[in-house]
């Protein structure tokens, strides 16, 4: 989730993490903080790099030079990929529905809305996920805290849209659904992934590289389409590129999946925490954006809502009510 991606979609990512003795917590902690200054850096090498080229070529160029990066590495440690043609298919669909629509909307969405809002925004995938993952695929059972966390991340986001400034349908309203049209793609490519890709076998660098690497594929093979525009090249625009595709959507998805083989998924997912607090504070020092007091207190309401949808947070049972619960359990039955 992940780049815009990836923050908790990478994470999630349900492989086989049964490893050999791997790297020290102090060398995985870097990691991890590494993998979210990235991301949460990524929407603003989109903003730069959308000065000078359209969002088709900034999302090909992402995943082009992500796949090439990853495909280095898959060389490098000679990792094998499937053989299995259903699991290439079941890659197919989470190349399109996890990296190609949602690069290209977040790419297109960042023209019309600041690069501090869109990182607040990719917040909400573990929200999407949970949604997706209890009423689309039915593959865990949605409890009341969990619904009551997913009511208050929508919430978040009706603070962060502000209506009761008015709702004009303008550029920027249809941006921020694109938006969230993208983490909704999260959403339903972590589920997915849960339901179908379980237990490929696959490292989590294979699986990466084949995502990665078939999105990029399919960015090739658009290439007419959604790449063929003049370019305005500039140092900032070449490097922005180069960092969003090398490091955001390559070398920040091999930290990431470290972290998860170290930490495990929901300790790793905390990536989401970190994203937006750096989009933010870059949008603000670099690009001089401007942020309404709206966004953070709908920022917040929607961290409330993840940590409810995941469950995480365990409200405490009042004493009368365990000691009753006891005493029917150590009744005898008739």
């Amino acid at each position: 989730m992940p780049t815009d991606a990836p923050a908790t979609a990478p994470t999630a990512i349900p492989v086989d993490l049964a490893t050999p003795r791997g790297p020290s917590n102090a060398s995985v902690t870097v990691q991890f903080v590494l993998a979210g200054i990235v991301w949460g850096s990524s929407f603003l090498f989109m903003k730069v790099a959308l000065v000078g080229l359209s969002p088709g070529q900034v999302a090909w160029s992402r995943l082009v030079l992500g796949g090439l990066t990853l495909g280095l590495f898959v060389a490098l440690r000679r990792d094998h990929l499937p053989r299995s043609l259903k699991i290439w298919g079941h890659m197919t669909v989470l190349a399109l529905s996890f990296c190609v629509i949602p690069f290209l909307l977040f790419s297109w969405a960042q023209q019309h809305v600041t690069s501090g809002l869109a990182s607040i925004y990719n917040a909400t995938t573990p929200i999407m996920t949970a949604v997706m993952a209890g009423l689309l695929f039915r593959v865990e059972r949605l409890k009341a805290v969990q619904i009551g966390g997913i009511l208050a991340g929508i919430l978040g986001v009706v603070v962060i849209i502000a209506p009761w400034q008015g709702l004009d349908l303008s550029q920027s309203l249809i941006a921020q659904f694109a938006i969230l049209s993208a983490t909704a793609c999260y959403g339903f490519s972590l589920a997915y992934m849960r339901k179908f890709v379980s237990n490929t076998g696959m490292t989590p660098l294979a699986f990466s590289f084949l995502n990665i690497g078939i999105g990029a594929v399919i960015m090739l093979a658009l290439t007419p389409v959604v790449a063929i525009a003049p370019v305005t090249l500039s140092p900032w625009i070449i490097g922005s590129v180069l960092l969003l595709g090398c490091l955001g959507t390559g070398a920040a998805y091999i930290w990431n999946q470290t972290t998860v083989r170290a930490w495990g998924p929901t300790r790793a997912s905390t990536v989401t925490y970190i994203t937006p607090i750096v989009g933010v504070v870059l949008g603000v020092l670099v690009l001089g954006e401007e942020i309404s007091w709206n966004e953070p207190v709908g920022a917040l309401v929607v961290f409330l809502g993840i940590l409810l949808a995941q469950n995480r947070l365990r409200l405490p049972r009042r004493r009368h009510d365990d000691e009753g619960a006891n005493a029917t359990a150590s009744a005898p039955s008739n």
